[in-house]
């Protein structure tokens, strides 16, 4: 059975500002990933394989696989967020447990601790087949930095 929190949604206001930043993003855009969930402190990104994304070995890239792991702890950051604040990685650090295969991978970003200036996000990435088998490949964890929204 899932996990409540997994299945939990943003509100409609959360969830159109992160899908608006999310939209902003031209790597996400390039890749053809999109985010899959939206929940307080949780953001699920999913990126279809395809060659363009992969490696020499056809696996998908680590570069690719660690973007929409960071990518998804940064949203899911922002979710906790007040509507004048903004979010940039720190820094973050990731192990790739296993090659980065399937028909696409899914990126969680969950929120760990949101302090005021910091907040600290668990990052995991799978690859999912359409029969519904997943391998754990990539696992993370991510510092961020609450901002000010910047003016445009």
């Amino acid at each position: 059975m899932e996990d409540q929190t997994q299945q939990e949604q943003a509100s409609p206001a959360v969830r159109k500002r992160v899908q608006d930043s999310f939209d902003r993003q031209g790597l996400m855009a390039h890749l053809g990933a999109r985010i899959a969930h939206i929940g307080p402190g949780r953001v699920r990104i999913v990126l279809p394989a395809r060659p363009e994304v992969t490696q020499q070995h056809g696996y998908v890239h680590a570069g690719a696989t660690s973007a929409i792991a960071d990518s998804a702890g940064g949203y899911a950051a922002l979710t906790l967020f007040d509507e004048d604040s903004d979010v940039l990685t720190v820094e973050y650090k990731i192990n790739l447990l296993a090659p980065a295969a399937g028909d696409y991978l899914e990126a969680i970003g969950t929120v760990l601790k949101s302090g005021r200036t910091l907040t600290v996000c668990e990052l995991e990435v799978y690859g999912v087949w359409k029969g519904g088998e997943r391998k754990f490949v990539a696992n993370g964890q991510q510092t961020l930095i609450r901002m000010n929204k910047p003016t445009q």
